[in-house]
């Protein structure tokens, strides 16, 4: 059903009081993280949970990230096995997203009936509404589904706003990028999303990138992600006529359209820039977009791996 268009909000405690009012009553919010805005609903709520999928036209066999509001609430919903426990104690709350075994006391469509649940610890104004309404949130990006994935409120507003109750803003998000998704099972530990998390950085728990047959085992992994609605062409040495320059240190080019991921080259600038670099290079007339090469070292691994799917699925219908 079509409202008038929601604006973004300031957050603040008045903000989150009519945020919690309004997902209490079943409806749909955005809310800020560390990573991307998330639209929430109550995860125990069998209609509004299908009421995401609806808004944002997502396959009902993508799963939904669950977000807490602490260890404790996640053990309610889950098998926490020692290792998970390790893993959260060091990453959590934070950009790391837990895949386990259970999904007990949540709508059936946030597990898209798998018999694992995903599930986050996250920074910010997502816990803090968990808390309050002392439940998990489905929250997945706040964005149409396989569109770009939502770092700004005016991002969501632009996608979503006339769909929606309310937008929290609290600026642009800190990572930039979706939490890094590892699985537990038998107690190993699987990577099924490169995120602001990189393998070094979960060395101590001996995870091993995935290697199955590609079946949809956790949100965001499957399904065509990231796409902007021009094509997208990486690893560029020169620009085409018409294309927009995605520039990762000094512009290959000084005769088009430029949004810069870092002229310093620091990857995490670049993580924190990608998805608002691609969205204004998608609105600035251009035909295409060309990307210079970013380093698949530490989180340029998850930038690369979005950006290989923003091309996959660039300049198709939504």
């Amino acid at each position: 059903m079509r409202r008038p268009e929601t604006r973004p909000v300031p957050l603040s405690n008045d903000a989150l009081a009519e945020a919690a009012a309004l997902l209490k009553a079943g409806e749909l919010v955005a809310v800020p993280t560390e990573t991307v805005y998330g639209l929430a609903a109550d995860a125990t709520n069998e209609d509004a949970v299908a009421r995401i999928y609806e808004v944002k036209g997502r396959p009902p066999a993508n799963p939904l990230i669950a977000h807490v509001a602490s260890e404790q609430m996640a053990a309610h919903h889950a098998n926490f096995t020692s290792l998970a426990v390790e893993m959260t104690d060091a990453h959590w709350p934070g950009p790391l997203t837990l895949v386990l075994e259970g999904g007990a006391g949540l709508a059936e469509a946030v597990t898209a009936g798998l018999p694992t649940v995903a599930l986050r610890q996250p920074k910010g104004p997502m816990a803090t509404l968990s808390a309050m309404l002392d439940c998990p949130l489905a929250a997945p990006s706040a964005n149409r589904s396989g569109a770009l994935s939502p770092t700004r409120a005016e991002h969501v507003a632009e996608g979503l706003g006339d769909r929606i109750a309310m937008i929290l803003d609290a600026g642009s998000c800190e990572a930039g990028l979706e939490s890094t998704i590892v699985k537990i099972a038998a107690n190993k530990a699987t990577l099924l999303r490169p995120g602001p998390l990189s393998l070094a950085d979960l060395a101590q728990f001996n995870v091993k990138p995935a290697t199955g047959d590609g079946a949809v085992e956790s949100p965001g992994t499957h399904f065509r992600h990231y796409a902007p609605s021009i094509p997208v062409r990486l690893n560029v040495t020169s620009v085409e006529d018409g294309e927009a320059l995605i520039a990762f240190g000094a512009p290959i080019s000084a005769n088009t359209s430029t949004f810069q991921l870092s002229r310093a080259e620091d990857l995490a600038e670049a993580a924190h820039n990608l998805f608002n670099a691609l969205w204004q290079a998608e609105r600035s007339g251009a035909r295409a977009i060309a990307v210079q090469s970013v380093p698949e070292t530490g989180i340029g691994a998850a930038i690369n791996e979005r950006l290989h799917r923003a091309a996959e699925g660039g300049g198709e219908a939504k």
